[in-house]
């Protein structure tokens, strides 16, 4: 019974993004994140910055971010003031210790919901205190219904190197019923424009199991995606966090009544994904990670690869998250409390977690194994540590249940491996993280 109600789309979180779990970070670690600014940096950790720009036109009904619909235009240029300073403060501070950026990331929210203009305002003043010219990277979220080819051309004028396009699916009907605020024509006409201005790489993002989906429409989706042929395509697997619209009316498992809308379950969205990376691979993709495959292997994802790798980030903007020093560190999560601090010229920090070196090596361990392997020798020279040693227990039981391979001192994840990987990794957690709430 307990492994029939697992495999339904329950409420909670799925997909791991850190470790340890964000239950654990508190107020009472902000001393730690407040030392760690002040320290140099560890030397060839590269420095990324994460810009949360929290506007949406319509709040999707499986979104659980910080994000705003209801903001005027007046609204939106205090929120940039304050995020300006944020990085101008953030640009001061010691453990930056000369670093040029390695990569940069705007995240939503919809980052474009702002105008042509509020773009260019942006980004020239973010340049002046944190120039990043050099970055490996430079990463655009879009939501496709808010794009113009002049805004296009603001963003590769100002050194946007790749766009992820949040397509979703492509069906009316199903965007619809989830929140979505753009159409399907709208995809082609955004994604026609980024392809004749020449974006190095553009990402078309999926999400497999919108309430709605079926076999026939995701088959479609994929057909569509694949004629597209972006330089990448993430695909994830549909999840009910706490606090979104769809998880309030959806029903406690168990109950007599059914739930008022479908969900399925993780075996047919794994089905749906496995189906997709068959279809992608034969079309000449290579699966880069378990949520992303890529038409060319030159193809890079800097920014998780970097994050992966243990670098350092700047997470900017209302509730945003990064890590500096080996510490984890959250913003407040209000627009209240983000805009006053930063009007007394004060972090708006919010709560903080210092790493031990072990959790620093799960942590990364974890978020590499998502690639689809490890590397043991990197491990070995990095933190001093035989993870086949260390971790041999939760090896053995993957392997056993079919999800990994050990071959000459490398992990690879099997097809089925990748397609639940974030239920597999609390193999590795330690036990005080593994039975308390992720977020």
């Amino acid at each position: 019974m307990a492994e029939v109600a697992q495999e339904q789309t329950g409420l909670g979180n799925y997909f791991v993004a850190n470790y340890p779990p964000f239950s654990f970070w508190k107020p009472a670690h902000l001393p730690a994140a407040r030392a760690a600014l002040a320290s140099s940096p560890k030397p060839g950790t590269p420095l990324g910055l994460y810009l949360h720009i929290p506007f949406c036109r319509k709040r999707c009904k499986f979104c659980y971010f910080r994000v705003y619909t209801d903001k005027n235009a007046r609204d939106v240029e205090v929120y940039l003031d304050a995020l300006v300073k944020e990085v101008a403060l953030y640009a001061r501070q010691p453990v930056v210790g000369g670093r040029p950026l390695h990569y940069v990331y705007f995240g939503g929210g919809t980052p474009s919901y702002l105008s042509e203009g509020q773009l260019r305002r942006l980004m020239t003043r973010l340049k002046e205190v944190m120039p990043w010219d050099g970055a490996e990277e430079v990463t655009f979220e879009c939501e496709p219904g808010t794009l113009q080819e002049h805004k296009l051309e603001a963003l590769r004028d100002m050194g946007v190197t790749r766009l992820s396009l949040g397509i979703e699916n492509f069906d009316y009907n199903i965007l619809e019923y989830n929140g979505r605020a753009h159409r399907t024509e709208e995809i082609y006409r955004a994604y026609g424009w980024a392809r004749d201005l020449g974006f190095d790489q553009v990402n078309i993002d999926l999400i497999a199991g919108m309430v709605g989906e079926t076999w026939d429409n995701w088959k479609e989706c994929i057909k569509k995606t694949l004629e597209l042929a972006p330089e990448s395509v993430t695909i994830y697997q549909m999840e009910l966090p706490y606090n979104t619209v769809f998880s309030k009316e959806l029903k406690v498992l168990g109950q007599d009544e059914p739930a008022p809308f479908a969900v399925a379950d993780w075996p047919t969205k794994r089905a749906w994904v496995d189906y997709a990376f068959d279809e992608m691979i034969a079309a000449g993709y290579a699966v880069s990670s378990a949520y992303t495959l890529v038409r060319d292997k030159k193809v890079k994802f800097v920014y998780r690869d970097s994050l992966w790798h243990g670098a350092d980030m700047f997470g900017t903007g209302v509730a945003s998250f990064g890590h500096v020093h080996g510490v984890h560190v959250q913003n407040v999560d209000t627009w209240e409390d983000y805009v006053r601090l930063l009007d007394r010229n004060e972090l708006p920090l919010g709560r903080a977690l210092p790493v031990r070196p072990n959790e620093l090596l799960i942590r990364e361990m974890i978020l590499q194994l998502k690639t689809g392997h490890l590397d043991v020798d990197y491990f070995k020279e990095k933190f001093g540590k035989d993870i086949l040693d260390v971790f041999g227990a939760g090896f053995r039981q993957l392997a056993a249940g079919g999800f990994l391979t050990i071959e000459d001192d490398a992990v690879k994840l099997t097809r089925q491996g990748y397609l639940q990987v974030d239920r597999l990794l609390p193999a590795f957690f330690e036990p005080q993280h593994r039975t308390t709430r992720y977020t």
